[in-house]
């Protein structure tokens, strides 16, 4: 009798694996995007990484801070040591979940809507955050996107006076992440 418990057990662990896929990366881009009558500025980020449980729609995407590049050093100097604080803050996350994965069919190319809900922690302060995207199915590959913005003031990121013509209220992130199964 054990023997079938744990027989069991097995199978039904492997059964359970087979239907859920996690995807990941760890060569994910981001982009920030500021746009001022003064000036624009643009950043990115090729080191981000993500992970996607396509069952659940549990999604963590996670952004190492000093891997974002500017145009300028000194703006990238600015960026890490007076903005987000690099060094206190060495990462920015997002834990969530895509709420309509249902609607993902893994085993079909094609373009899928997606929304996802979760928490957006930068700089030390997690913000509850809704955002909309596309899971893009391709083979054994799906590709995330999404476009939002953000309010600096919200995540506790002083802009100094000086600056404050420069850098937008709101900053605009693209996050777009090529995953393959794990």
């Amino acid at each position: 009798m054990k023997k079938l418990i744990i027989i069991f057990a097995i199978l039904y662990g492997t059964a359970n694996a087979s239907f859920a896929q996690k995807y990941l990366t760890r060569t994910g881009k981001v982009t920030m995007f500021s746009s001022t009558k003064l000036e624009n500025f643009e950043s990115f980020n090729n080191e981000t990484s993500a992970v996607l449980d396509s069952k659940t729609g549990d999604a963590i995407v996670l952004v190492p801070i000093k891997s974002f590049k500017f145009e300028s050093a000194l703006m990238e100097e600015h960026f890490n040591e007076n903005y987000l604080e690099s060094d206190q803050y060495p990462k920015a996350d997002f834990k969530g979940k895509i709420t309509n994965i249902s609607e993902v069919n893994f085993a079909k190319d094609g373009v899928y809507n997606v929304k996802a809900s979760g928490k957006l922690t930068m700089h030390g302060v997690s913000n509850d955050i809704n955002i909309l995207g596309t899971v893009t199915v391709k083979g054994s590959a799906i590709t995330a996107v999404s476009k939002f913005t953000i309010n600096p003031n919200d995540y506790k990121i002083k802009i100094p006076k000086l600056m404050a013509g420069k850098v937008a209220d709101q900053i605009e992130i693209t996050v777009n992440c090529i995953m393959n199964q794990k």
